[in-house]
């Protein structure tokens, strides 16, 4: 454990999102003493989770296995990677073994939340992952021409013309909160939105009924963390103000406290790896703030090599900052 002030210890910081975005937060916070609870959606459908929810009836685990490993304190480096490893051949190719592992626990105990908190035993998490509602539904997008994309996995990799904008994304049938994600965001003293695919992986948790009302209640700080690359079919062309803008579309006005965005400029040969996918780094202008209700951090968030990702490290010392 890393040393911190009495003021820190033990405070309670809420993740709330999906995907890799979801796994680069926690695993920078959880080599600190604090108590950490990642709200992760249910959203998605494709891959060996979009399989395995046909067939099985089961709730999504791709994102709780991410959150589950994050968390993982364990030093057996291999049951993270175990967890992570993803069949290439054979009956079981493109199923993720540590969703396969999530799938038999939830028919070993016959309950969704009992088997990811079985998984998190396995692996000696630090914390808890939260499934954001109990409910099965589907994640629907409209966009600007007015056609509904049915499916998170048909939004997240478009089939119909990906430059056309989201104008809105809608979850059917209506779901309900897990009273445990309710819990969790009341007792919170620090909320983190993000970083992850806007429209996918991070709005869905909003969509779900209750948990905007309990993330604008609660006493908490509020932070998004922004993007660092905009991403085709979702967000082209994006500027930081934009990702901002669409997050309060759905939380509404006065609701966030900060809005941290990354400030350094990657290396040429770093972005050229992302020209065949058209996504561009996420430009941010701090005249585009002005007037806007939050505080807005511009910092140094960037790993120093390989793909453009946030550092951990460098997101848990500026989160904790805030508390």
């Amino acid at each position: 454990m890393k040393k911190m002030s009495e003021a820190t210890k033990e405070k309670r910081i809420v993740v709330i999102g999906g995907g890799t975005g979801v796994f680069t937060v926690l695993s920078g916070l959880k080599k600190y003493p604090l108590h950490l609870s990642a709200i992760v959606s249910m959203a998605d459908d494709g891959g060996s989770t979009g399989l395995l929810r046909e067939e099985f009836g089961i709730l999504p685990p791709g994102d709780v296995r991410r959150a589950l490993v994050a968390l993982a304190k364990t030093d057996y480096r291999l049951m993270s990677e175990l967890f992570n490893y993803r069949f290439s051949e054979g009956l079981l190719s493109g199923h993720n073994f540590g969703n396969l592992f999530i799938t038999a626990l939830e028919r070993l105990t016959g309950n969704f939340e009992k088997a990811i908190y079985e998984a998190g035993k396995v692996l000696a998490i630090q914390g808890e992952v939260i499934p954001v509602t109990l409910d099965s539904a589907k994640l629907y997008a409209e966009l600007e021409n007015g056609v509904i994309v049915s499916g998170e996995t048909n939004i997240d990799i478009p089939k119909h013309d990906p430059s056309l904008k989201i104008k809105k994304v809608f979850l059917r049938p209506v779901c309900e909160a897990n009273t445990k994600a309710i819990e969790a965001v009341k007792k919170a003293d620090l909320i983190v939105l993000g970083p992850g695919d806007l429209y996918t992986s991070l709005i869905p948790n909003l969509l779900v009924k209750g948990i905007l009302s309990a993330i604008r209640a609660s006493k908490a700080k509020k932070v998004y963390l922004c993007n660092l690359m905009t991403k085709l079919g979702e967000t082209n062309k994006f500027a930081a103000l934009d990702f901002a803008d669409e997050i309060e579309n759905y939380l509404g006005k006065a609701v966030l406290n900060y809005f941290i965005v990354n400030k350094t400029q990657p290396a040429e040969d770093r972005l050229r790896r992302y020209s065949e996918e058209k996504a561009i780094l996420v430009e941010h202008k701090k005249s585009d703030f002005k007037g806007k209700k939050y505080k807005t951090i511009s910092a140094d968030l960037l790993r120093k090599n390989g793909f453009i990702r946030h550092d951990p490290d460098k997101l848990a010392k500026l989160l904790l900052s805030l508390i």
